[in-house]
């Protein structure tokens, strides 16, 4: 047992199902406080938030990351009990064990290294940890960030844990994620018999042709570091359960991941001007999860290419692909912001896992991060 692993067991042993903590973040805290750092628990509603910092002076480097996990899923399913992590065969078994409980230990493991071996460190390191990334994240990440712009602390470096992996620890990390816009709309029309349609107004085809245009337009063809934009419909209900009646309405939800050809604006914009097209009554609300955000090469890339090629000889690729995470609220206020964690092919599955090995390499990973950046 080492002390990456486990830390991370004991991680994984609490059912940290969000935005519920239960007691990771005090565990964290213990830890880092030990190590000089000032810990602040800043709790907002429901979610319990961690702010620890060791030093006051600049460059800051913070590990950013979440101590919720998303619900088991039907437990009968696992080969172990979820929140009883179980080691087989070289490989650790929990809910959270790849996001990201496994990388909070190799943080904490690594900065503990670190620190005892570089007291007199330039700069300083802390930890913004939530324990609301896995929900509607708006006591989380975002509200620590608020409070420390109050403050004036300013993150110059910013390492999130988040699962980057794709089949070796390390051969991808996340340079920046592409923005995030929902739509919630209902299409209003007149309810009626299927067998007198001039009587009613149905909302279903009103709604066909409005996202026939939608879905087929090229809204761009993405640049160096993006993908091109995509629209998705995720959820389309309607109709009373009956085969003889027209419904009174529709409701639709949808999404846009876009690149940083086009701003959240212009799609909004775009839709409304489709949707006047085809429908008269409707009603739509937008929601904003984040802009894209990119950190070019720099110092914390170099420092992350540096670190990975030293230790495990692989060339690691820059990517912003996948779904979005809280590094989307860091990156606005001027940080460079990368995601380092472990393989994500099991995250949000049953049987989610992490190869124990793969804890010690992402610990050394961020102590020799640190070590660039900081001596």
């Amino acid at each position: 047992m080492s002390e990456t692993l486990d830390l991370a067991i004991d991680l994984i042993n609490r059912a940290s199902v969000t935005p519920n903590d239960q007691g990771c973040q005090k565990l964290m805290a213990s830890r880092l406080s030990t190590c000089g750092f000032t810990i602040e628990n800043l709790r907002f509603e429901d979610v319990d938030n961690l702010w620890a910092r060791r030093g006051n002076s600049s460059p800051l480097l913070v590990f950013a990351g979440h101590t919720d996990v998303v619900p088991t899923g039907p437990e009968v399913e696992w080969q172990s009990p979820p929140f009883q992590a179980t080691i087989k065969d070289g490989v650790l078994t929990g809910r959270g064990a790849a996001d990201m409980k496994g990388s909070l230990a190799a943080m904490v493991t690594a900065t503990e290294r670190f620190v005892a071996n570089h007291p007199q460190h330039k700069g300083s390191i802390a930890y913004l940890i939530t324990s609301d990334e896995e929900g509607p994240s708006i006591n989380g990440t975002v509200k620590v960030v608020e409070v420390l712009q109050s403050r004036q602390e300013k993150i110059d470096y910013c390492l999130v844990g988040e699962p980057s992996s794709t089949t070796r620890v390390g051969d991808v990390v996340k340079n920046g994620r592409r923005g995030s816009l929902s739509g919630t709309l209902r299409i209003n029309g007149v309810q009626g018999h299927v067998a007198y349609p001039h009587l009613a107004d149905n909302p279903i085809d009103r709604a066909a042709h409005f996202l026939s245009e939608l879905c087929a337009i090229e809204w761009d063809q993405g640049n160096e570091f993006f993908p091109p934009t995509t629209f998705q419909v995720s959820n389309f209900n309607a109709g009373t359960g009956a085969n003889n009646v027209i419904p009174g309405h529709v409701d639709i939800l949808f999404n846009f991941r876009f690149s940083t050809e086009v701003t959240a604006d212009q799609l909004k914009t775009a839709t409304e001007n489709v949707l006047k097209k085809h429908v008269q009554d409707f009603k739509l609300d937008w929601h904003l999860s984040g802009p894209p955000f990119l950190t070019p090469e720099g110092e914390l890339v170099d420092a992350i290419q540096q670190a990975i090629k030293e230790i495990c000889g692989i060339d690691t690729e820059l990517s912003t692909a996948g779904g979005t995470s809280d590094g989307r609220f860091i990156a606005p206020t001027g940080a460079q912001v990368v995601e380092l964690g472990p393989l994500n092919a099991t995250i949000h599955k049953v049987n989610e896992c992490v190869l124990v090995d793969d804890l010690e390499i992402l610990s050394r990973y961020y102590e020799r991060i640190m070590e660039l950046l900081l001596t």
